[in-house]
């Protein structure tokens, strides 16, 4: 098993093990997709990836973290999402989608316009809802409202929705964004839930939201395409063990309801957190789920080195590499990865119009 072995999950064939993981573009109006994200994505699916995953999309207007987050909680949006997806599979890749709702993270203005919360009184702000009426803090200090259990329940429709529309438009990987901060996430945090009803406490309560939400997009999508999450298994607050031990544990349920791959993450619910950055820093935590869970896993955070995506995926530790800012600055990074590690003619990782003419300067030049 190399980094470009190919990898088979349910009738998902990847042509090798790099995928694109969903990076938010910021770029929409009304949630709705333009030519910048099909230029983007387009030019991800041509660089040699065998997975793009298309970022973070709203199940529900409040669910989105910016006003210019996309969307997929209508028709229009999912038409146009469509072109998106039609175009990834055109390039050579599978086309995946990220659905997800930002809880008490929503309603905040762009990274380059602030990152913090939109002010109260700012036309373009809206209601954050969260488990629990506890604020995250930081640059992020809104106090959200704390879900009844008829939010609940239309939340987890709106997630069954998003996942029919994210069908019909045609995408063939689709993944739960049940990490980092974000709604489902924080159901699973005792940072930020602390319901005493059947949504809290115990393992079993605070599981509840993302094993009814699984249960409800498991009915939506087809059996034969692959079910994945993005899910923050260790916080770095302290607390590593136990919360990686009740992580995993939840891993198993999410298996046992239908889950076919986990892109493993941190949590981020909390801004206290010491997190250890470094080159695949969660290379032995993904490993770990991996083979506690039993479950493939990928993951992604300073993945970016050839060596490093080499010998994750080489060892065992991980089934996918997911590369992103690397593939921003270079589009074409699969094949400098290539090239890096001696894959025999590697401009081959490209499209035939590009891998042609780079073929044939290099055997000019030998």
């Amino acid at each position: 098993m190399t980094l470009f072995s190919p990898f088979q999950l349910k009738d998902a064939r990847l042509r090798n093990r790099i995928a694109i993981p969903p990076m938010c573009q910021y770029s929409a109006t009304d949630g709705l997709a333009n030519d910048w994200h099909l230029a983007h994505y387009t030019g991800l699916a041509r660089g040699g990836a065998s997975l793009v995953i298309v970022e973070a999309t709203a199940v529900s207007p409040e669910g989105r973290i910016t006003p210019a987050c996309l969307g997929l909680w209508n028709d229009a949006q999912a038409e146009q999402l469509a072109r998106i997806a039609a175009a990834i599979r055109a390039a050579g890749a599978v086309p995946g989608i990220q659905i997800a709702h930002a809880g008490r993270k929503a309603s905040a203005n762009r990274p380059w316009e602030g990152d913090d919360h939109i002010a109260a009184d700012d036309p373009r702000a809206w209601e954050t809802l969260s488990p629990s009426a506890l604020a995250f803090g930081a640059n992020l200090p809104r106090v959200p409202r704390e879900m009844s259990l008829a939010d609940i329940a239309r939340v987890t429709g709106d997630f069954a929705a998003a996942t029919r529309r994210a069908r019909e438009a045609g995408f063939e990987w689709l993944e739960l964004h049940f990490a980092h901060g974000y709604l489902a996430q924080s159901f699973f945090s005792p940072h930020a839930n602390q319901r005493s009803d059947a949504y809290g406490g115990d393992h079993a309560g605070r599981s509840r939201f993302l094993l009814e939400t699984l249960a409800a997009v498991r009915a939506e999508w087809p059996e034969n395409l692959p079910l994945t999450a993005r899910f923050g298994v260790i916080e770095y607050d302290g607390r590593d063990e136990e919360t990686l031990a009740d992580s995993i544990h939840l891993v198993r349920e999410f298996k046992a309801g239908g889950l076919d791959l986990l892109n493993v993450s941190v949590n981020f619910c909390t801004p206290a957190a010491n997190i250890p950055w470094g080159p695949a820093f969660l290379a032995p935590v993904a490993e770990r789920v991996k083979r506690e869970a039993g479950i493939p896993v990928a993951s992604s955070w300073g993945i970016e080195r050839a060596q490093d995506a080499e010998r994750v995926v080489a060892s065992g530790q991980m089934d996918l590499v997911m590369i992103g800012r690397a593939m921003l600055a270079n589009p074409h990074y699969p094949y400098a990865l290539a090239k890096q590690l001696g894959v025999e003619n590697p401009s081959w990782v490209l499209p035939a119009p590009y891998a042609h003419w780079l073929a044939r300067y290099r055997l000019a030049a030998d």
